[in-house]
């Protein structure tokens, strides 16, 4: 940095030397992170499984929970009647298990939270059942599961009845071995357990796994069940979803991150 300041001919081209530098500096330094992360799948070959979580990693479904909230808990008064915000939605609600919302919304009295929220999904699953479609390029990377003869396993907080409303729309239902609901185990997301549970239910070891999800309480999730884990900037925040840890972050399958990483998982796999 200082011998860059003392070939500059000026005060002013100092300045624009220095802050060109750092710039370049820190941009390179970004890009060995990025490159970094995604080498680290490279130790999962040879690979035995790939984990999807459901809700925005299948599909862009948050818009339509956010929707179906929002209009609930108007009709509730909730917030003293006014709309609730995405921030609110995505920093409260997304990925949360069924007994935090309940109680968000009926602090104390989770019997009748959970029955606000099961009237909430039952309007979600109407609204699903329309206009839901899936992420750009999951069927490529279907395919590409499909093709390495992977075992594969859907792991959600989602009620059942949702799940499989999801993977069936989407065609999906032949797909995966497993479906596992976070409801169904004894902790739900962000603890371990559903993913622990899905590479038991698959007899697939978690060095050699890895998992692709949407939100911090996924990832953190997959990250503490000792997988990594590519995380999906769908709609939750990417400072958000980096503080859980994951390898790195795609903005959907098309992301030439992703191919990238495969491939050099692929090399390494066939070494």
């Amino acid at each position: 940095m200082l011998l860059l300041v003392k070939l500059c001919p000026s005060p002013q081209i100092r300045l624009v030397c220095v802050k060109t530098n750092l710039k370049t500096l820190t941009k390179a330094s970004s890009q060995n992170c990025v490159e970094s992360s995604m080498s680290s799948l490279t130790s999962l070959a040879p690979l035995e499984a790939v984990l999807f979580d459901v809700d925005g990693t299948l599909c862009d479904s948050d818009p339509l929970h956010y929707y179906a909230l929002r209009e609930m808990l108007q009709e509730l008064g909730f917030n003293g009647g006014a709309p609730i915000t995405e921030e609110f939605f995505v920093e409260t609600f997304s990925g949360k298990h069924s007994d935090d919302t309940a109680l968000v919304v009926f602090p104390g009295d989770l019997e009748r939270g959970l029955k606000f929220v099961e009237d909430k999904e039952a309007m979600f699953r109407r609204l699903a059942s329309e206009q839901l479609n899936p992420l750009k390029g999951l069927d490529k990377v279907r395919k590409w599961v499909e093709n390495h003869g992977l075992k594969r396993a859907a792991v959600t907080n989602a009620p059942r009845k949702n799940a499989e409303l999801i993977i069936s729309k989407l065609g999906l239902t032949d797909f995966f071995d497993a479906v596992i609901i976070g409801d169904e185990c004894e902790h739900a997301k962000p603890h371990p357990e559903p993913y622990l549970k899905a590479l038991e239910v698959l007899k697939a070891s978690k060095d050699h796994a890895f998992v692709f999800e949407d939100s911090a309480s996924g990832i953190k999730a997959g990250v503490a069940a000792g997988m990594p884990v590519i995380g999906l900037a769908t709609r939750n925040p990417e400072n958000l979803l980096m503080e859980a840890k994951p390898a790195f972050l795609i903005k959907d399958y098309e992301d030439s991150k992703l191919w990238a990483a495969l491939e050099e998982l692929d090399k390494a796999g066939a070494r």
